[in-house]
């Protein structure tokens, strides 16, 4: 009897027990606690950082940019209209950049390396032909009506847009040959910008500037151009190749606009006359302008430029199927590979219009014999050790060497060319140019990939015998 209120007591239910503190969890609580006030600090010192991040990255790029406005605007761009045409072609070539980054890793890789090559080919001689043939024209065409120019220069950026837009929907859809219609007819409305925009150069020369300063200065904006662009539609890319191509389709509107706020004197060809390559000069007219013979140093020099413009076409259209299907010994690959050829190229262009600065210290005549010499003999170095290496100094010598030689041509036009036939020397140079590259892009695709030095060969040997060709020539006098 004595022991049932014990057993009774003994089984009590729990909740009617005292609460017993546990050492263990109030010590999980207080850690818990200590965590939580610890992410909340982490939190808040790292959105502070963000801010101040966020703060200095905006003052630097306001202070970049009111560098770059000052170095557009300075001796006399601002009052003449150049910055306006400086500040066009940075928009140009960074949207030139994305498009190229996002066609580099889709296009090329993503359709099978014989029907791309095909399709190629047939978009190139169906839309590159046609303009090659018709741009001698547009320049006189252009002179007779009003706002013409700028309104040219917007037209190819214009399109531009509109070819990136379909571009994007048609990647995202797949469906290939609208692919390479709409690439390459981007690549030629650049092609043609270049012909439209060496025109306007000339009308828009500040007081005391020469031609070669100007197009210098216009270059580099385009090389900061690419330079501030790529990384940009490089992660824009991560997202999808469509995205770069409408971070592009951004920058041409922009362009487009800038184009066609230039100044009207972009659109004047008063008191100018008319560069011809072939034919007879002759005495202004009622309703036509004064035609001048090309000068034998003018006409030196741009044959000598068609070399290094050939073989830029040769190794855009041969190296974007070579490094695909008959790439070089190496661990890396074939979009590595590309990329690696591009930035040479890309570099070179870079060194190129850096070292455009001594030319007012050296013969222009000579040194385009010299790019011509280079050219030839990486051409052969790379045919003989093919390799990752040779490629590389292949792709740094051809950017470097067409920009260095355009620099003569333009040098030589400033020297040698009347102030009111040059706009016209511009527009038919660049358009002879045009000419070689797109020789050298067809026998870039129809050479076969296989063995890899065979097109190198070919392409040594071209343009080692086009050198010989311009030395051998009737050398210019000064």
């Amino acid at each position: 009897m004595t022991s049932r209120p014990s057993q009774q007591h003994d089984t009590l239910p729990e909740d009617d027990a005292p609460e017993a503190i546990d050492p263990d969890a109030a010590t999980t609580a207080d850690r818990a606690r200590a965590v939580g006030r610890g992410l909340g600090s982490s939190a808040r010192v790292t959105a502070r950082g963000a801010v101040g991040m966020a703060r200095a990255t905006g003052r630097a790029s306001r202070y970049v940019g009111r560098q770059a406005r000052r170095a557009a605007d300075a001796e006399g761009a601002a009052e003449s209209g150049l910055n306006r045409l400086i500040y066009m072609h940075f928009f140009n070539t960074a949207g030139d950049a994305a498009v190229a980054i996002s066609l580099a890793g889709s296009l090329f890789f993503q359709v099978p390396s014989g029907e791309a090559r095909g399709q190629v080919a047939l978009f190139l001689g169906l839309t590159m032909l046609p303009f090659a043939i018709v741009a001698p024209l547009l320049g006189p065409f252009l002179d007779r009506f009003s706002h013409g120019r700028r309104w040219a220069i917007g037209a190819t950026m214009a399109t531009r847009a509109f070819l990136a837009w379909a571009l994007a929907g048609a990647l995202a859809g797949g469906d290939s040959p609208w692919l390479f219609a709409a690439a390459l007819g981007v690549l030629v409305s650049s092609k043609a910008y270049g012909v439209t925009r060496a025109a306007a150069v000339p009308r828009l020369l500040p007081d005391g500037f020469t031609l070669v300063k100007a197009n210098g200065r216009v270059s580099l904006s385009g090389i900061v151009g690419a330079t501030v662009s790529a990384p940009i539609a490089a992660l824009a890319s991560f997202a999808g190749p469509q995205w770069s191509l409408r971070y592009a389709f951004v920058l041409f509107v922009v362009a487009t606009v800038c184009a066609i706020r230039l100044p009207v004197q972009v659109d004047s060809s008063v008191g100018e006359g008319e560069l011809v390559l072939l034919g007879h000069a002759s005495a202004a007219r009622p309703g036509r302008r004064p035609r001048t013979r090309i000068p034998a140093a003018v006409a030196y020099a741009l044959r000598a430029n068609c070399g290094p413009r050939f073989l830029t076409g040769f190794l855009l259209m041969f190296m974007a199927f070579l490094l695909r299907e008959n790439p070089p010994q190496s661990s890396l690959s074939a979009q590595v590979l590309t990329g690696l050829v591009v930035g040479a190229a890309g570099l070179g262009n870079g060194a190129g219009v850096a070292l455009a600065s001594a030319l007012k210290r050296i013969d222009p005549a000579r040194t385009v014999v010299v790019v011509l010499v280079v050219d030839s003999a990486l051409a052969l170095v790379a045919t003989v050790f093919y390799g990752v290496l040779p490629l590389v100094l292949l792709g740094l010598a051809a950017g470097l060497t067409q920009t260095l030689a355009k620099f003569c041509l333009d040098s030589t036009i400033q020297r040698d060319i009347p102030a009111r036939v040059q706009a016209s020397a511009f527009a038919r140079s660049d358009t002879t140019l045009q000419f070689a590259w797109v020789i050298g892009g067809f026998i870039g695709i129809a050479l076969p990939l296989s063995p890899a030095q065979l097109g190198l060969g070919v392409a040594a040997t071209v343009v080692t015998a086009w050198t010989a060709f311009v030395v051998l020539g009737t050398r210019p006098t000064r």
